[in-house]
């Protein structure tokens, strides 16, 4: 009796061993384990956030949910592109990064995971997530941005991208709220225009900057002109201030001064010039038979 005592025990222990496993959840995950049962269905049995693991139970499993925050890009180009309301075709790309709700976990499972095999799984750890944020999130997502697009004309999508991003990332947020999905930025980028709407641009661009360039050159000439008609102003009126003073009495005097230079030089030159009374110079065309007056020699 005690033998066959000990013979069940013994398979009991064996088939225990065989049926138990010590679930683990690496770090950057939350484990949702479920406790399965030899007649009847499985149910939840607990989370475990990692790095952890439950200890070796009977019958327990884990599929290990990742909450670490995700970058994806929507690429909306060639057959995706989208009509700006005044029908231009624009290509542009939506950048979002999004996470799984980490006190969520029982609630993505329940209503927003769908069937992953194990050998998926073990491939890739995330594909549980990524299947549950294309049949969530991706489309509402695209819908959003083509519809935040096609409010606007085709050259004012470049300079509302932020705006354009800010606009999506509120209408998803309210379309994921309640879920265990978290979006917590979408960044608009990326615009291409049809290469002629391109070339297009380009040109009114360099006219415009050339169009800057003359502006820029006529006013240097006004100013150049301005300045110049305010020298010739003040030359001319430097002469009739000169004109004005000079009398008799003052060329005289500035004969009398230069003489006095010209015997003080050590260089000097002795020209013989015609003068008249007060020995003033005399200037202007005399006739050869005309009387001359006195002339001086200026040493």
């Amino acid at each position: 009796m005690v033998a066959a005592l000990i013979v069940l025990l013994g398979i009991g222990a064996i088939i225990w061993l065989l049926g138990a496993s010590n679930p683990f959840t690496p770090a950057g995950y939350v484990g949702y384990l479920t406790k399965g049962a030899v007649i009847g269905r499985s149910r939840f049995y607990g989370v475990q956030r990692g790095p952890t693991s439950a200890g070796r139970t009977w019958l327990l499993e884990v599929t290990n949910v990742s909450i670490t925050p995700y970058t994806y890009t929507e690429d909306f180009s060639r057959d995706e592109a989208v009509l700006s309301r005044d029908n231009l075709k624009i290509e542009f790309r939506v950048h979002t990064v999004w996470h799984v709700d980490d006190t969520r976990i029982p609630l993505f499972m329940d209503r927003f995971s769908t069937t992953v095999g194990r050998s998926t799984l073990e491939k890739d750890p995330d594909a549980i997530v990524k299947t549950a944020y294309g049949n969530f999130v991706r489309e509402p997502l695209r819908t959003f941005a083509r519809d935040e697009v096609q409010r606007r004309n085709g050259l004012e999508v470049k300079d509302a991208l932020i705006t354009i991003g800010d606009a999506v990332l509120a209408r998803i947020q309210r379309y994921a709220a309640g879920s265990p999905f978290i979006i917590s930025s979408v960044v608009v980028g990326n615009v291409q225009y049809p290469e002629e709407v391109a070339t297009a641009v380009s040109r009114k661009l360099a006219a415009t900057q050339e169009l800057q360039r003359k502006d820029t050159e006529i006013e240097i000439e006004r100013k150049e002109r301005t300045k110049r008609e305010v020298q010739a102003q003040g030359i001319a009126n430097a002469m009739q201030i000169i004109r004005g003073q000079l009398s008799a009495m003052y060329i005289q005097h500035e004969a009398i001064e230069a003489q006095k230079m010209m015997v003080n030089s050590p260089n000097h030159t002795v020209v013989y010039i015609p003068v008249g009374p007060m020995g003033v110079p005399l200037t202007g065309t005399f006739s050869a038979t005309e009387p001359r007056g006195p002339s001086a020699a200026l040493k």
